[in-house]
């Protein structure tokens, strides 16, 4: 039987490898989009692959080897690539399967504080009066709260560990999309399709899911990579400050803390996590840049 394509059909195939092609060219050419992309894509790949990239179990304690230099030192070993901690543990498996901590918690926290702050957004943008004053009041007094202090201090009361830090800063740094959410809700809710989908009697559901939502997704995606970043950024300084992660989890703000002491002998110990965190930090924030060019091309002024 003689296989048939319709026009409209080629036409809609022709439209997707049209748009596709122009967002990989897009990608190519915005540097910014580009480097934190590969960076990202590069340690979720080590993240992933963490049992099998690491040379060592990173929970192994051998003080017979202990604060072993990096090879780039005239006593380092290629046992031990980066060297050994003051228990004697592989520097570099501890850093691979640190950056499933830090990949872990930074997403989830962007999920939790997204799936909030849009919510109180949207329903203050789309609603307005007695909603958005209640969400407003729920807002400043978020504002009103030093997340670090307020994180401490939970986790102080209730133990800290990996759950606990990733739930406290989930509830704590919704702000930012509700702000975003409800500021382009207001300008979307007299657009002339979301009024005829209004005049259509389509359910509320309906309307923000499908109208509403869509629309401001690429302002919400940006500022998901800020969080992201922020709270692995949070997450190391709980950690550092011992109400975060705890040990023997190989956190990369925990590996701070733990060689602070030897900084100024060994101050390896401390530059490789921090170097580890700053270059997740930036690809970040690059790739973050690199969308809010992408979803408004002509919105910076140079």
């Amino acid at each position: 039987m003689a296989q048939t394509f319709s026009p409209q059909v080629a036409s809609e195939q022709h439209s997707v490898a049209n748009w596709q092609s122009r967002l990989f060219h897009s990608t190519l050419n915005n540097r910014s989009l580009a480097i934190g992309l590969l960076i990202i894509a590069s340690l979720g790949i080590v993240a992933l692959l963490a049992p099998w990239l690491a040379p060592h179990d990173p929970y192994l304690q051998n003080t017979a080897n202990r604060m072993v230099p990096p090879i780039w030192h005239e006593t380092g070993s290629w046992t031990h690539p980066l060297g050994t901690d003051r228990l004697g543990r592989d520097y570099l498996s501890r850093l691979i399967y640190g950056t499933r901590i830090s990949l872990f918690i930074g997403i989830v926290v962007a999920l939790i504080s997204g799936l909030i702050g849009t919510t109180l957004g949207v329903l203050a943008g789309y609603f307005g009066g007695r909603v958005d004053a209640v969400v407003s009041y729920l807002l400043t007094t978020r504002l009103a709260m030093p997340v670090v202090l307020v994180a401490l201090a939970m986790a102080s009361l209730i133990g800290g560990s990996m759950i606990t830090v990733t739930l406290l800063l989930g509830l704590l740094l919704w702000d930012r999309f509700a702000v975003v959410a409800r500021s382009a809700t207001q300008q979307l809710r007299d657009a002339e399709y979301v009024q005829a989908s209004q005049a259509l009697g389509c359910p509320l559901h309906y309307i923000l899911l499908r109208e509403v939502l869509p629309n401001i997704a690429g302002a919400l995606i940006v500022v998901a990579t800020l969080e992201v970043a922020n709270a692995i950024l949070l997450e190391a300084t709980l950690s550092f400050l011992g109400m975060g992660v705890q040990p023997p989890s190989p956190s990369w703000g925990l590996m701070i803390a733990e060689g602070k002491a030897y900084m100024f002998f060994q101050p390896w110990v401390i530059t490789i996590p921090g170097a580890a965190l700053f270059i997740l930090v930036l690809a970040i924030n690059l790739l973050g840049d690199g969308l809010r060019d992408l979803s408004a091309p002509g919105g910076r002024n140079e």
